[in-house]
């Protein structure tokens, strides 16, 4: 019988722990749940966490794809779903800015309120092609994405930053400037890792734009 009473109220005892840790976890969630999403959290999530979540979603795409080609494209489909919820957010949370159409106010909104939300500064810099006037580049010089991220050498063609790419081609098309959005590591003195990401608006674009501007 004693033995039977220890045993009893050690059972009670572990069903009291376990209820303290589940109200511990739900008070977390519950939290976590009402936090606004109109206010920027605080917290960030740190560069390590974040690299071995991108590395994760490389080698998951990896598996499923043939080709260097067809990685690029799997990541930038990812990356296009992420942009179209970052420019959802970026308009809830930016109550002084408005949804752009132009293509050059399009193209400052994802270089700097993009770029600060994501990666917490702006890009490094914005620049018009001098060879065609419907190619835009950006440049981060040391993308926070690809810090961690080491290419082998039979893969040299690859761009890790096709998921950058993905997420400013979903932005471009929310803001009613469809692009065609590609990234290159253009690799500079002391920048081994800069990245340009290179934007080809539509034709339709381009000629809805001089009609703006010849009809000022």
């Amino acid at each position: 019988m004693a033995a039977q009473s220890q045993a009893q109220a050690q059972a009670q005892m572990h069903a009291q722990s376990l209820m303290k840790l589940d109200n511990k976890a739900s008070k977390r969630s519950n939290a976590l749940l009402e936090h606004s999403v109109a206010r920027p959290r605080r917290d960030r999530v740190g560069l390590g966490a974040f690299a071995f979540l991108f590395a994760e979603i490389i080698r998951y795409s990896q598996n499923r794809v043939l080709g260097i080609q067809d990685l690029e494209a799997k990541l930038s489909e990812i990356g296009q779903r992420v942009g179209v919820r970052m420019f959802e957010l970026a308009m809830w949370r930016e109550k002084t800015v408005h949804r752009e159409t132009r293509v050059l106010q399009t193209l400052v909104f994802i270089n700097t309120v993009v770029w600060r939300a994501l990666f917490d500064k702006q890009a490094d810099s914005l620049e018009r092609s001098t060879e065609s006037d419907d190619e835009y580049m950006i440049t981060d010089n040391e993308p926070a994405i690809l810090k961690y991220i080491s290419v082998p050498k039979e893969m040299s063609s690859f761009s890790p930053g096709a998921f950058i790419s993905g997420v400013v081609e979903a932005i471009a098309r929310c803001c009613q400037c469809p692009a065609r959005v590609t990234s290159h590591v253009v690799p500079a003195e002391g920048l081994p890792l800069r990245t340009v990401i290179l934007l080809k608006f539509d034709k339709e674009v381009m000629d809805r734009e001089k009609r703006l501007e010849a009809g000022k």
